[in-house]
């Protein structure tokens, strides 16, 4: 199966004497097509989903602690650890500590995916900021010294942004969280092109030297850097913003704070290779397995809530069979026109004073 890869859509037509720009909405019709075409491709089969790990196995989702599974894992099984660890929020699934217990909590687990990741392979840690009394405490620093403790290599620091949140009053509402990308060495799998977007540019030029007047760029398009904006509007500011998972997101279920599948594709695209192990230790409702599901990589789960494991396996059977709902990778964010009542400003708000 070829991958859609964003850097090979055609954005100027030479037909006339000028080109002509595609529109953000023929773009955006073209990436839901392939990406619809793509789905359709993997539906032949629906894998059996086992509980207990098997080196032979598509998908495996076993319900308990991390730890105690991942314990019984051959070393250097996975290719990719994605996962966002459970945070210390006081929601009902965790339970408040101290931010120093917290991290100490998670380190018998960080011990065991070091253990099982494979010499060439990565882990994504994607966290947000733990608030205490009205401080910032950013998790990702603190994370980033445990896994150098474990001798982990730091290749980015990825923001991801989103629109919507809770609204902050005596600070600036958080809205990004902050996605580390480790590698255990030197030598590791990254699949650029899987991941290219298109040139703002393309049909820029070398200006000087033996390739005076040919294209300075990549023909599959340009490196999306650490800080992505995935939506076609807008490839050069190259944030990665993806909408997070609210009541109206079509990946919505009961999880309180669930993991967008487009934010794992574009790890799991550009990390890992076909057939490869995909590992969300703290899976949840199965959002980053039913990633490497979509594109033919073997996903491997680990969830204590139980209610969690079968609404991740229910996701897995709606996938295979059509039924799933999710955004395609590359959709456009939905930007208001001003003429939605919703976008309008309030009549008893347009002429209020800002007091200062």
């Amino acid at each position: 199966m070829t991958e859609p890869k964003l850097g090979k859509y055609e954005f100027y037509s030479n037909e006339g004497r000028e080109s002509s720009r595609l529109s953000f909405e023929e773009i955006a019709v073209q990436l839901e097509d392939e990406m619809q075409k793509k789905t359709q491709k993997i539906l032949f089969s629906n894998p059996k989903i086992e509980e207990i790990f098997n080196p032979n196995a598509e998908v495996v989702i076993s319900n308990g602690d991390c730890v105690k599974i991942l314990s019984d894992i051959p070393d250097k099984t996975v290719k990719l650890i994605i996962t966002s660890p459970p945070y210390n929020l006081d929601k009902k699934y965790e339970k408040t500590a101290t931010l120093e217990n917290y991290l100490l909590t998670l380190r018998p687990s960080i011990e065991q995916i070091v253990r099982v990741l494979a010499n060439d392979g990565s882990v994504c840690w994607q966290v947000g900021n733990y608030v205490k009394d009205g401080e910032v405490f950013p998790l990702d620093i603190y994370f980033y010294q445990l896994f150098k403790e474990y001798g982990l290599k730091l290749r980015n620091r990825i923001i991801w942004h989103f629109e919507h949140g809770l609204h902050a009053s005596k600070r600036f509402s958080g809205r990004y969280e902050t996605l580390l990308w480790f590698t255990k060495s030197d030598e590791y799998t990254f699949n650029l092109d899987n991941v290219r977007v298109p040139s703002k540019y393309p049909g820029k030029t070398h200006f000087k030297g033996e390739k005076k007047g040919q294209p300075s760029g990549n023909p599959l398009g340009k490196n999306p850097s650490d800080v992505w904006k995935i939506v076609v509007q807008d490839w050069e500011t190259c944030l990665w913003e993806i909408p997070n998972v609210k009541a109206n997101h079509p990946e919505k279920t009961l999880h309180p704070c669930q993991f967008p599948i487009e934010l794992v594709e574009r790890c799991v695209l550009a990390l890992t290779n076909k057939n490869d192990w995909i590992l969300d230790p703290f899976s949840g409702v199965g959002s980053a397995l039913l990633a490497a599901l979509k594109n033919e990589r073997r996903a491997f789960g680990c969830e204590k809530e139980t209610a969690y494991v079968e609404i991740a396996k229910q996701r897995i059977e709606d996938l295979y069979s059509g039924k799933l709902g999710y955004r395609p990778l590359g959709k456009p964010i939905h930007q208001p026109t001003g003429r939605e009542k919703v976008a309008q400003l309030p009549l008893e708000w347009q002429n209020l004073e800002v007091k200062s």
